[in-house]
């Protein structure tokens, strides 16, 4: 008798596709993308450049599987308009939503989300899992938005939400995992 074994978890990794991170912040995604796949985790994208490509990238280089959620309708779209990387992604859904519609799919997609340096779509994106209630990890130390989160929930005043923080890759993976899990046990699943 064959016994079912629980399907993976699905992670989103949300940053900066460009712009100003820490200095630090590739380095930091790398790790996070080894991590990853060496906790047997997907990795699913904004199928984009930057801190994303950088996570997907390392993931794909350690074995582990990744998924690109992109915002054009068809790979032409994505490579002549969007000028968007198809490679180190298993599979890229695309979804002809641009970049708003998409970020809202890629959220919905997975089961956490876990957010790195970042700009207005990477703000876009936390704001969709938070109100989606998403368990959420904050590589703090990375720069752009994902240093700004707790000031932002402060000022909102909307409660905490399901966040862990660290500036450590490894643990945060850790930490998000943990949340997964809770969450879980919490919904007899």
């Amino acid at each position: 008798m064959k016994t079912i074994q629980h399907l993976k978890y699905k992670i989103c990794i949300s940053g900066s596709a460009r712009g100003r991170c820490a200095r630090n912040a590739v380095a930091m995604a790398r790790r996070l993308g080894k991590e990853a796949a060496k906790h047997n985790l997907v990795v699913v994208s904004g199928a984009t450049t930057g801190i994303p490509y950088e996570v997907v990238s390392a993931a794909k280089a350690a074995g582990g599987i990744t998924i690109g959620i992109s915002p054009a309708a068809s790979k032409i779209e994505h490579i002549k308009k969007y000028r968007l990387p198809t490679d180190n992604l298993d599979l890229i859904i695309y979804t002809g939503f641009d970049y708003s519609g998409r970020n809202l799919f890629l959220i919905r997609a997975t089961d956490a989300a876990i957010f790195v340096c970042g700009r207005i779509g990477t703000l876009n994106e936390f704001t969709i899992a938070f109100e989606d209630k998403k368990p959420i990890g904050i590589l703090t130390e990375s720069g752009g938005i994902s240093d700004e989160i707790k000031s932002i929930l402060k000022i909102a005043k909307r409660g905490k939400g399901k966040i862990v923080y660290d500036s450590d890759p490894e643990k945060l993976i850790e930490k998000v995992i943990g949340l997964i899990k809770k969450e879980e046990k919490e919904n007899n699943q």
